[in-house]
């Protein structure tokens, strides 16, 4: 049985490892990587410090976020511990691909230390994501209106964004209602935290000199981003790449500078991924601690 357990993530790891593989092999194909490889490097240092502050900023909210949905169900963790607990499993997701995954070790971990029902903390976690993605949804659903000024059901698509918010606030209210009194705080928290990783992709063009077009490069953000949460690749590597490609033919834009902007947004969340390594050495909950006054933010 012991073995028959080990298959099934191996496989999922080969398969991520070849679909990766297919997809950077398909832009490869399309771009030329020299060109590539001089656009980054006549990039602007500064603004790419900004973007990486940026985006550790947002996965600060990120935490945050998770942490109301921890005091949703009473398990109290410090700002400080949780904080840790989330960036060793930024770790785990990105570097540990067909291992147990960064969301999954939260929740083995607090089942252990914090008694806490492995029910309740899969669906912290679980909605943790969904929140995410409603923040994602919010805004291409603006930023498409915008690239498309009113046509190709660019109206439609923003009058929806309220009745599917209303659908997602009955969903959360009808399967977890353990939940339904941060939806509101959580709900703001996920777009401010894609928000944050907009203005970082901003800062990355304008560290690639890019000032045309920023509107469409940004829809095209928000896309990959939607793709990349699919669990096919490593760390959305190459599925990013693939949507910037198809993007910045949709809207004539230079391929070369496109794929740029998705090389460059994945090397920052390695960068910031990578600090989480500390973690796996030094534990980041050594027993129950008291919250930090998050009730506040509910």
């Amino acid at each position: 049985m012991a073995a028959s357990k080990k298959i099934p993530s191996f496989v999922k790891l080969l398969l991520k490892l070849i679909i990766t593989g297919l997809c950077l092999w398909y832009v490869s194909n399309k771009i030329d990587w020299a060109k590539s490889w001089a656009t980054i490097q006549r990039s602007d240092l500064l603004w790419l410090v900004i973007a990486t502050v940026l985006f550790m900023a947002s996965k600060v909210v990120s935490s945050v976020r998770l942490n109301v949905y921890f005091n949703n169900i009473r398990l109290r963790l410090s700002q400080t511990a949780n904080l840790k607990l989330y960036w060793l499993g930024m770790f785990y997701n990105l570097f540990l691909p067909g291992g147990i995954g960064g969301d999954a070790y939260k929740v083995i971990l607090l089942n252990k230390t914090h008694q806490q029902p492995a029910k309740l903390l899969t669906a912290a976690v679980l909605l943790d994501r969904i929140s995410g993605i409603a923040g994602l949804g919010i805004l291409a659903g603006i930023y498409y209106y915008f690239v498309y000024a009113g046509v190709n059901y660019s109206l439609l698509l923003v009058i929806a964004i309220a009745p599917a918010l209303a659908a997602y606030y009955f969903f959360v209210r009808q399967f977890f209602p353990s939940f339904i009194k941060g939806f509101i705080s959580t709900l703001w928290m996920g777009l401010a935290v894609q928000s944050l990783q907009v203005l970082c992709a901003y800062s990355i063009m304008q560290a690639l000199h890019l000032h045309a077009n920023n509107t469409e490069y940004i829809l095209i953000f928000l896309l990959s981003s939607i793709v990349a949460i699919l669990p096919f690749t490593i760390g959305g590597l190459g599925a990013r790449e693939v949507v910037f490609l198809w993007g910045s033919t949709q809207f004539l834009l230079n391929k070369d500078e496109s794929v740029c902007i998705s090389l460059l947004f994945y090397l920052i969340t390695v960068l910031i991924s990578v600090i989480g390594i500390y973690w796996v050495y030094n534990k980041p909950i050594e027993e129950p601690l008291a919250v930090s006054g998050l009730e506040n933010v509910m």
